[in-house]
C-alpha cells in the first residue's frame, strides 16, 4: 500500500506561484470585467443629431460617470507614453527629425484643447461612423493632446543629457540602437518620465470637462463623465451634488496614487545614476506585491532573455550593413543640410502668405491687432505664474526630492494635489470673486496658476532625486551649505529639470487661460480680458475665422517665447548643467 505524502513548506515555496500571484491574478480579472463593463457603453449606436441622454445628478450615476472619464483617461496616457517613445527618441537621435519635430511640438503644444476638439471631430465621427465611439475618440484625443507635450518634452530632454562616459561606454561596446535605448537612454529619462506623466495624468483631468462636451453640425453633445456631472452641477447650482463629486475624485485619486503612481515611483528610483546607493529608497506595498509574483518575474526574465537575442541579432545586421555602405562623404552630408533648410524656408514663406491672405480676407488687420493685445494680457499673466510658481515650488521641490524622509510625507500630498482636478475648485474661486467684487483679470491668474504650477514642482522633485548620492556624500563631507550649496551642487543639478518644468508650464497656463478667463456660476458669468477668453467665445459661438485667428495668435506667442527664451535655456542645460 502506497503511503500518502504532504509537500512541505520547502516544496510549496518551489510551486510556479504564490499568494501574490492569486492576488495579482484577481486584480486583473476584476480590472478586466470592469474596463469591458464601462467600455460598453462607448460602443452604443449613435448618429448625429440624435440626442444623448442626459447627464443626471442621482448620486448613484456618479460613480459610473467617473469610472467612464477614467477610462478615457488611460486609454489617452496609453497613446501620450506610445508617442512619446517614439517622437522623443526620433527627435534626440536625429537632427534633420529634431529640426522638424521640435518645432511642430511648439506648435501643437501652445494649441488649446478646444482647438483640437474643433478641428478633430468630424473627422472621428466619419471614421467611427454609426457608433459613440467617434465622440469618445475624439474625447480621448483631446485629453492626449493635455497629457503628451510635457512628457515627450521631458524624455527628449533626458536623451539629450545623458551623461557622456555612459555614451562612451555604449560606443566602445557597440551597443545597437535597441541595446543604447533599452540600456542606457530610456533609463536615464525614467525619473523625469514617471514624474511627468503624474503630472500629464492631473493636467488630463484639469480639461476633462471641456472634452466631455462635444460640439457637432451646431449641435452640443455631453458625454457620460465626472467632468459633464460637474458641469451640470455649477449649470444647476447644485453644491450638494458638486461636494459629492469632488469627495468621489479624491478617493479616485488615492486610489490610483496608491496601486499606480507610488509602486512607479518607488521603482523608478533604481535608475539614478549614482555610484553609492542611496540610504532611504522610496517604497511602495504594491510594488513589493508585484515583485514577489513568481509568474511576473518569469515573464520578466523570458522578455530579458529575448531581448538579449533580438539585441545580438541587430548588432550581427548593423555590422553587415557597415560593411556594404558606401560612407557619406562631407559634400554629401552639405548638400542634404542645405536642401532640408531650403525645403524648411518654402514651407515658412507658404505659412507666411497664407497667414496673411486669410486675415485680410476673413478678420482684418484692425482685429488682428486687438488680438495681439489680448495675447499681451494673458502673456503677463503667464510671466506672473511662471515666476511666482518657481519662486515657491523650486524650494520646496528640491527639499521632498533630496530627503527621503519628507518625501514619504510630502510626496503623497504633492501627488493628490496635482492629481486633483483643479478646475473642480473654479465654481468656489468664482464665488469668492463674485461675492468680493475681485475682477477675473486678477482673479484668473490664480486659476490659471491651479493648472499650471505643478509643472515645474514635479520636474524640479525628479531632478533633486537624480542628483547622485556619491555628490551629495561629497558637498557634505566639504561642509558645503547654504548658499555655496545651491550654487555649486543644486541649482546646476536641477535646472535642465527646470526648464522643462517652466515651459511645460507656461505651455499649460496659457491652454489653461482658455477656460480660467472666462468662468460662471450658475447664470453669473465673469469674463477676463485676455486672448483664453475670446478664442472661448469664438468657440461657444461657432465662429470660425475668429477661432483660427485666435489659436493661431496664440501660437505665435508661445513659438516666440520658446524660440527667444526657452531653446536657448535648453542649449545652456546641455552645454553647462550636464553630468
Amino acid at each position: 500500500m502506497a503511503l500518502r505524502t504532504f509537500p512541505t513548506r520547502e516544496a510549496l515555496k518551489r510551486l510556479p506561484f504564490g499568494l501574490a500571484d492569486v492576488a495579482i491574478l484577481l486584480g486583473v480579472i476584476a480590472l478586466i470585467y470592469l474596463v469591458a463593463a464601462v467600455g460598453a457603453g462607448a460602443l452604443v449606436a449613435f448618429e448625429p443629431p440624435e440626442q444623448l441622454p442626459t447627464i443626471s445628478l442621482d448620486p448613484a450615476n456618479l460613480p459610473y460617470y467617473l469610472a467612464r472619464s477614467t477610462l478615457r483617461m488611460f486609454v489617452a496616457m496609453g497613446f501620450s507614453l506610445a508617442f512619446t517613445f517614439v517622437v522623443g527618441y526620433a527627435a534626440a537621435s536625429n537632427r534633420y527629425a529634431e529640426q522638424i519635430i521640435i518645432p511642430t511640438l511648439d506648435v501643437l503644444q501652445s494649441v488649446p484643447v478646444l482647438g483640437f476638439l474643433s478641428v478633430t471631430i468630424t473627422g472621428f465621427i466619419a471614421l467611427f461612423r454609426g457608433s459613440l465611439l467617434g465622440l469618445e475618440a475624439a474625447s480621448v484625443f483631446a485629453i492626449f493632446t493635455s497629457q503628451v507635450w510635457n512628457m515627450t518634452f521631458s524624455f527628449y530632454h533626458s536623451l539629450r543629457n545623458v551623461p557622456g562616459d555612459m555614451q562612451e561606454a555604449a560606443a566602445v561596446y557597440r551597443l545597437s540602437r535597441w541595446a543604447r535605448f533599452t540600456q542606457v537612454q530610456a533609463p536615464a529619462g525614467v525619473i523625469g518620465l514617471v514624474w511627468n506623466m503624474v503630472m500629464s495624468f492631473g493636467g488630463g483631468w484639469f480639461f476633462v470637462a471641456a472634452s466631455e462636451a462635444i460640439s457637432v453640425l451646431n449641435q452640443e453633445y455631453t458625454l457620460p463623465g465626472i467632468g459633464a456631472y460637474v458641469t451640470q452641477a455649477i449649470a444647476q447650482e447644485d453644491m450638494r451634488a458638486l461636494l459629492l463629486a469632488m469627495a468621489a475624485m479624491a478617493a479616485l485619486v488615492v486610489v490610483i496614487d496608491q496601486v499606480l503612481w507610488r509602486p512607479l515611483i518607488a521603482w523608478a528610483d533604481r535608475f539614478k545614476i549614482e555610484q553609492n546607493e542611496a540610504t532611504q529608497a522610496p517604497r511602495s506595498w504594491m510594488l513589493e506585491l508585484l515583485r514577489r509574483s513568481r509568474v511576473l518575474q518569469a515573464v520578466r526574465e523570458a522578455l530579458a532573455e529575448a531581448g538579449e537575442k533580438l539585441s545580438a541579432r541587430s548588432r550581427r545586421a548593423r555590422l553587415a550593413r557597415r560593411q556594404t555602405w558606401p560612407r557619406r562623404s562631407l559634400l554629401s552630408v552639405r548638400r542634404v543640410d542645405a536642401l532640408f533648410n531650403i525645403v524648411l524656408l518654402l514651407i515658412v514663406l507658404a505659412i507666411s502668405g497664407l497667414a496673411i491672405w486669410f486675415i485680410h480676407t476673413e478678420v482684418g488687420f484692425e482685429e488682428m491687432l486687438e488680438v495681439v493685445l489680448l495675447g499681451a494680457a494673458t502673456f503677463v499673466r503667464v510671466a506672473i505664474i511662471v515666476v511666482v510658481s518657481t519662486l515657491i515650488w523650486t524650494p520646496l521641490g528640491v527639499v521632498i526630492g533630496m530627503n527621503p524622509r519628507v518625501a514619504r510625507i510630502a510626496q503623497p500630498i504633492t501627488q493628490f494635489l496635482v492629481s486633483f482636478p483643479a478646475n473642480f475648485l473654479f465654481p468656489f474661486i468664482t464665488i469668492g470673486l463674485i461675492h468680493f467684487g475681485v475682477s477675473l483679470d486678477i482673479g484668473g491668474i490664480l486659476l490659471m496658476a491651479l493648472g499650471a504650477q505643478w509643472y515645474i514642482l514635479f520636474n524640479v522633485i525628479a531632478g533633486a532625486q537624480s542628483i547622485p548620492n556619491d555628490l551629495r556624500e561629497m558637498a557634505a563631507n566639504m561642509r558645503v551649505s547654504g548658499w555655496e550649496r545651491w550654487r555649486s551642487l543644486i541649482w546646476p543639478a536641477v535646472f535642465p529639470a527646470w526648464v522643462t518644468g517652466a515651459i511645460t508650464a507656461s505651455g499649460g497656463a496659457w491652454n489653461a487661460s482658455i477656460v480660467a478667463e472666462i468662468v460662471s456660476w450658475g447664470n453669473t458669468t465673469l469674463t477676463a480680458t485676455g486672448l483664453g477668453a475670446y478664442i472661448a467665445e469664438a468657440t461657444g459661438a461657432g465662429d470660425w475665422p475668429r477661432i483660427v485667428l485666435g489659436v493661431g495668435m496664440m501660437c505665435v506667442y508661445v513659438v516666440g517665447l520658446n524660440r527667444l527664451l526657452w531653446r536657448r535655456l535648453y542649449a545652456l542645460a546641455e552645454t553647462r548643467y550636464r553630468l
